[in-house]
């Protein structure tokens, strides 16, 4: 798989994006069709191993190598005071998960998942976007390279997850870009803001989307000037997992607003993705709904790192062992609806 040291290398991988493979999908289906249960009784764990099986490209998917991979960066607007935390919290929070310190770590663990923590110049914040676009294009091109390169080779499944004190603000301005609403509509209270701290985030939001003038048709151009180094890497992520053919587990929504942006550029990747849970975070409803997508759980969360993504990896298994392991009728001498 070719890097991308350029916008035209971009759009070129682009353009080349697996389909995925419908022939396996359809031995899916035609496996489970002979499983001893009716038709369609396990719901949305049949449509999962379905997925699987068109993305990876195999009759009989497989979760042999699962990678979490969480991306963090810092943000200049941390300066207008929009979150609870100050932004060193993003390198304490790195070291922490480097020592296995964090709920990622655990839940990594415990899903058999391999973690990985890819810090983007922390030391280098993104610009206040209140005062100038938040990344130069030279900028926003070495974060989406390092996501695109970060792709593990040979992956069944990748889990996105990130880290970045600020992020919530960024992406709250992706998404009023990019789906048309109103800033006090998809924007929440991050790290924990009161309603004066709210009311003043959706402000400077608001004052950094006039200033920027981001032109809603280019996604490259609203995730340069509202977005974070570490969003720029998980959409570099997400087409690089695209175009290796690997399908992909969204966390909340910062993961989600990057998913909006490479799907925008490249609406065949909408396939390739599915979204563990929605967040208590106002604006994920607004980005799953544009993306089209239906979460797996329901459980409050807020915490990002991938978590979500990591919670939902029991459901993906067990939909793999029920297509691997479940008897078919004629193994197990059970009539089928048609007998």
């Amino acid at each position: 798989m070719r890097s991308v040291a350029s916008l035209a290398d971009l759009r070129a991988a682009l353009a080349q994006l697996p389909q995925g493979d419908a022939e396996a999908e359809a031995a899916v289906a035609a496996r489970q069709a002979r499983l001893t249960k009716p038709p369609g009784s396990l719901g949305r764990l049949e449509e999962l191993v379905a997925w699987l099986g068109r993305w990876q490209g195999r009759p009989a998917p497989r979760l042999d190598s699962v990678h979490v991979l969480v991306f963090a960066g810092n943000h200049g607007v941390v300066a207008q005071n929009v979150s609870a935390y100050p932004a060193s919290v993003t390198t304490q929070m790195v070291a922490n998960f480097e020592r296995g310190g964090a709920a990622i770590n655990q839940l990594s663990k415990a899903v058999h998942a391999t973690l990985r923590v890819i810090p983007l110049t922390l030391e280098a914040p993104t610009a206040d976007f209140t005062v100038a676009p938040a990344m130069s294009e030279a900028e926003f091109i070495a974060a989406v390279k390092i996501g695109f390169d970060a792709v593990p080779p040979q992956a069944d499944l990748l889990c996105l997850g990130e880290m970045g004190i600020g992020n919530t603000t960024a992406a709250s301005a992706l998404t009023a870009v990019l789906t048309g609403a109103a800033p006090e509509l998809v924007t929440g209270r991050g790290t924990g803001i009161d309603d004066a701290g709210l009311a003043h985030k959706i402000a400077v939001i608001t004052r950094a989307i006039t200033l920027n003038h981001p032109d809603p048709s280019d996604p490259l151009d609203v995730l340069a000037k509202l977005g974070g180094f570490e969003i720029a890497g998980l959409v570099g992520l997400i087409l690089g997992g695209a175009a290796a053919g690997i399908p992909i587990v969204v966390d909340g929504f910062i993961c989600s607003a990057a998913a909006l942006v490479a799907a925008r550029l490249a609406p065949p990747v909408a396939g390739y993705l599915v979204c563990a849970h929605e967040s208590v975070e106002l604006g994920h409803h607004h980005v799953l709904a544009a993306l089209g997508l239906t979460p797996l759980l329901q459980l409050d969360l807020r915490l990002g790192e991938g978590t979500g993504a990591a919670l939902a990896m029991p459901l993906v298994d067990a939909a793999l062992c029920i297509l691997r392991d479940m008897a078919t009728f004629a193994s197990a001498g059970v009539s089928d609806s048609g007998a």
